[in-house]
Order: C-alpha cells, then sequence, then structure tokens
C-alpha cells in the first residue's frame, strides 16, 4: 500500500436475526434487527444488536408528542388523548373522535395535513371501500394526532398552516421533549409517513422514555399521556392490533408500536423493551415482541396471542415466523 492509498472502509457487523421464517420445516429467511430490555430499576438487562444506535422509532415517539401538546396547553384527557397518541385503525368510532376534537376547535379535516389513506386495519379498509369511500386525510391513521397538533395551534394562536414545519414552536417543544423522555440528545430529524418531523433516537432510550411515562408523577403531562393510553387503548391502535390487547389483558403496560417494524413496551414496575427490525417487516414484530415479553417475565395468555404469525400455503397453515433468541 502506498502513502496515497486509503484504507479500506470498516463493515459494520450484520445485526443479529430476531427471527426466522419456517415454511415446511424450511428455514427460508430471517430477519435481523437490535433489541433492548430494561430491569426494573431501569438498568439495562440484556441487549441484542446495537440498542444505542439513533433510529427512527415513527409511532413509538407518539407518546411523546402528545405530552408536548400537554405542555403547549392543549386540555385533553380520556378518549381524546389516547387518540393524540394513536396509529388508529380507521374504525368509524375513530374517525368520528377525530370529527369531534377537530369541530370542537373549528377546525374540518380539511385543515388536517396527512396524506389521503384508507383506514390501517384491512377489515375496516374494506368495509369502507364497500360502502363506496376513497382515501382521505382524516382516514389516515394518524389523524387523531395531527388533530391535537392543530387544536393546540388554535389554543395558542399559532400558524396552522405550518404546524408540519420542524421550525415550528410546537415541533421545537416535541423535540425537546423526547430528548427529555430519553436521556439523549435528537440524532436527526427526519419526516414521518404522515408528514410530522420525526425524532431519531436511541433504541435504549426509546425504552427509558416508555419507561419514565409509567413512572411518571401522577398529573405530569408524561402520566397523564400514560394513563390515557391504558385507560383507553382501542384508541391507541384497533379492536384487532397487538398494542390494545397487551395493554387490555396486562394491567399498568403502556405499548405503542411504529412503523419500519418498532416496537416499545414499558411494564407497570418500570420494566422495558424497544427493539426494531432492520428490514421493516412488521410480520415479525409479534413473534418479536412475544419473545422480549417472555424475557421479561410476563406470564399472560395475551402473550401467545401476539406471538403466533402462521404462514399459509393454499388455505393451510404450513409453516410461522418465530423468535430465535
Amino acid at each position: 500500500m502506498t502513502s496515497t492509498d486509503a484504507a479500506p472502509a470498516a463493515i459494520a457487523p450484520a445485526p443479529p436475526v430476531l427471527a426466522e421464517v419456517v415454511r415446511s420445516g424450511f428455514t427460508e429467511g430471517h430477519h435481523r434487527g437490535s433489541l433492548v430490555l430494561l430491569a426494573a430499576d431501569g438498568s439495562v438487562e440484556r441487549t441484542l444488536g446495537d440498542p444505542g444506535a439513533p433510529v427512527f422509532p415513527r409511532s413509538s415517539n407518539k407518546p411523546m408528542q402528545a405530552a408536548a401538546i400537554l405542555r403547549a396547553g392543549l386540555e385533553l384527557s380520556g378518549e381524546r388523548l389516547a387518540l393524540a397518541a394513536a396509529s388508529h385503525s380507521g374504525e368509524p368510532f375513530h374517525l368520528d373522535l377525530v370529527r369531534k376534537m377537530l369541530a370542537e376547535h373549528g377546525l374540518t379535516p380539511d385543515d388536517l395535513q396527512t396524506p389521503p389513506d384508507l383506514p390501517l386495519d384491512p377489515v375496516a379498509a374494506e368495509t369502507y371501500l364497500a360502502a363506496g369511500n376513497v382515501r382521505e386525510r382524516i382516514t389516515m391513521n394518524c389523524s387523531g394526532k395531527h388533530a391535537a397538533m392543530l387544536a393546540v395551534c388554535v389554543r395558542n394562536g399559532w400558524d396552522t398552516a405550518s404546524y408540519l414545519d420542524p421550525a415550528h414552536p410546537l415541533q421545537q417543544l416535541v423535540g425537546q421533549v423526547v430528548a427529555d423522555a430519553a436521556g439523549e440528545p435528537v440524532a436527526a430529524v427526519g419526516t414521518d409517513g404522515c408528514g410530522a418531523p420525526l425524532m431519531a433516537i436511541g433504541l435504549t432510550g426509546l425504552a427509558r422514555a416508555f419507561r419514565s411515562f409509567v413512572l411518571a408523577e401522577p398529573g405530569s403531562a408524561e402520566r397523564r399521556v400514560a394513563d390515557a393510553m391504558r385507560a383507553h387503548p382501542e384508541y391507541v391502535a384497533g379492536t384487532r392490533r397487538s398494542d390494545t390487547w397487551l395493554m387490555s389483558e396486562v394491567p399498568g403496560t403502556l405499548s405503542k408500536m411504529g412503523a419500519e417494524a418498532v416496537q416499545a413496551v414499558a411494564l407497570a414496575d418500570g420494566r422495558a423493551l424497544a427493539f426494531k427490525i432492520d428490514d421493516g417487516a412488521t410480520r415479525a414484530l409479534g413473534p418479536v415482541l412475544a419473545r422480549a415479553l417472555e424475557l421479561l417475565g410476563v406470564d399472560a395468555p395475551v402473550v401467545a396471542r401476539i406471538g403466533r404469525s402462521p404462514l399459509l400455503g393454499g388455505a393451510a397453515e404450513v409453516g410461522e415466523i418465530r423468535a430465535v433468541f
């Protein structure tokens, strides 16, 4: 090598396999990723991959966004606050409440800057289309969050047309809340699928954030968000979603998934987890979540329900996606 030759770039190791795809007894694929488990005292109990590396938590950031809306002065509680932190399924009760939240502040669905979309839940989407409906802004799964963001802008006299600008006062506050909850600075700011600014943090920071919400002082913005989500989990997700099942059946649990296969959970006593499937395959979320919950000591029937991810051949079940850690 001459003095002018550049040294070869180091190749980062591949993340570990978290789940495998088994069809007819043959392993046909793998899903890699990173994961962290926190003990009740907040110490790191187990890691896989690199949970310190920044990721975009996607909708797993929504509890922090909702807390920022409260800190900015909007009075929300109950189902409305749960919906402000939701990736809702687009079921009729979700859409009805989004309309009410908008109308209560002199807003309409036309004020939303979410991209037009179909209901997130496949059954709800089929029913919606069968009724002759088309993609709308209100039907997009983040419309509850956007309705709350618009409402707090109206309350504070902030510009509603630019509410998704990273320089907007609301989004600046969101960034501070995310950093405070995670205990680390925001590593990057991007744009989420719904158009809102998206703050990158590590998975360990994400798990710490969820833990801080369930252990926050009663009456604080963080605890109010956690309490609303846990009291009304059907508004956080939907009737056929794992976040709803987990929060309904394991008392005190806070759970929120995000796009690109991100998941964060905190239990009532402060145990917490966060992970991301590297290839973004949400089909691996359930098996990985179920195994992580088992490792945290959660013993409940809902864990097995969440963990089932069968593969079909024709109309028959011929395999599964299963966790391997």
